[in-house]
């Protein structure tokens, strides 16, 4: 059969990637024609468009490149007429994705999978009335998307398990590496490791990595290294390093964890995944509009939470430092808990537990990928 996917995001790329790994070994005919990345071009295919040609963020981008999103929208909507997919598979990007799936639905019978749904329940809660009209099945990687979907919206959806998941079990499973190898490796001294992911857009680097060093720089005994997002050049992190010492590692996220014993997490997947790896953590999310966007969490958003451990398992599990809660000294005194009260410290690690039994077993590719193939043979 004929796959078609939309990715907008390195994130996105990753884990369709394993799904259409997981495809191939469920349709061996399986082709693929896809708007991604390079790790789904390493498993095959024809890559439209690359997902960086397609990510911006925040209002003011957005509208600055209206013309290049638009043309985007318009190739990809002609480019799936021509090529006739049998199922077009939807992953996140929820601006782009609803709006492809809205002018699939009206104009032509391709059938539209939904795989890691968008997260209308923080925010555009309305969006239901389009998915329900315009996305034929829902794969949903985060538990709690059951209830929301199924109970609130009665729209019935398929919780397959979350692919990050696979991806550290999968990860630690092939890299037992010692601290002692990966410092030696990368250059670093024998102090522990304090990690910094500061976000995967400009945007985010910009508002949270200055004062998430100044935090950090206070624990002299310990290292700073800080993970280096796909896309961003090292030029732009020394924008906003300046005299701080930190060691910046490209493509080595996962290992990074593997060693740090703590971590400073801008909000989003790496929060999990600092999770999965057992990495106390505190979650750090400035904005230069802070009070205003206090306001609106406290308003608008219809969630307690907006990081994915605290989601999942349904209490706070890690301090969310946002907006104008984010400051150097509240980074600081929440770091200095996690290194130095191990009650505290232990309880987090307890409530990473919990969270992980939450999301369940390894699989979710694998479950998501049989689970299309039936629905598309039947």
């Amino acid at each position: 059969m004929k796959y078609y996917l939309i990715v907008g995001e390195a994130s996105g790329d990753l884990h369709a990637s394993h799904l259409m790994a997981a495809l191939k070994v469920e349709d061996p005919q399986a082709e693929f024609r896809f708007f991604g990345g390079d790790l789904m071009a390493a498993v095959g295919g024809t890559m439209v468009k690359h997902y960086k040609e397609l990510a911006y963020m925040g209002f003011i981008p957005v509208l600055l490149h209206l013309r290049t999103i638009f043309a985007n929208m318009k190739r990809c909507k002609e480019d799936i007429v021509a090529w006739q997919p049998d199922v077009v598979i939807l992953v996140d990007y929820p601006g782009f994705n609803l709006s492809i799936a809205k002018f699939l639905r009206a104009k032509t019978h391709i059938p539209v999978y939904y795989y890691i749904s968008p997260k209308i329940w923080a925010w555009k809660e309305y969006r239901i009335k389009n998915i329900k009209r315009d996305v034929d099945e829902l794969f949903s990687i985060l538990p709690f998307e059951v209830e929301f979907f199924e109970d609130k919206h009665h729209y019935p959806i398929h919780y397959v398990g979350n692919p990050t998941v696979d991806e550290v079990t999968l990860f630690r499973a092939e890299h037992p590496e010692t601290f002692d190898g990966f410092v030696r490796e990368n250059n670093l001294d024998s102090k522990p490791i304090i990690a910094l992911l500061a976000g995967s857009r400009k945007q985010e680097i910009k508002d949270n990595l200055p004062d998430m060093l100044r935090a950090a720089s206070a624990f002299p005994e310990y290292q700073l290294v800080l993970a280096g997002a796909p896309g961003i050049s090292p030029d732009y992190y020394h924008e906003y390093v300046g005299d701080a010492k930190v060691k910046i590692l490209f493509g080595q996220t996962y290992r990074l964890l593997q060693q740090a014993e703590a971590a400073l997490v801008t909000s989003g997947t790496a929060t999990l995944e600092a999770a999965l790896f057992r990495v106390p953590q505190a979650v750090c999310y400035h904005t230069p509009i802070g009070k205003v966007i206090s306001f609106l969490r406290r308003h608008i958003l219809t969630v307690k939470y907006i990081s994915l451990v605290n989601l999942i398992a349904n209490r706070e599990v890690v301090k969310e430092l946002v907006a104008d809660t984010m400051t150097v000294e509240q980074a600081r005194a929440e770091l200095e808990r996690i290194l130095y009260d191990k009650d505290y410290r232990q309880r987090m690690l307890h409530g990473y537990e919990y969270m992980a039994a939450r999301l369940g077993d390894a699989g979710a590719p694998k479950r998501a990928a049989k689970k299309m193939v039936r629905l598309l043979r039947k």
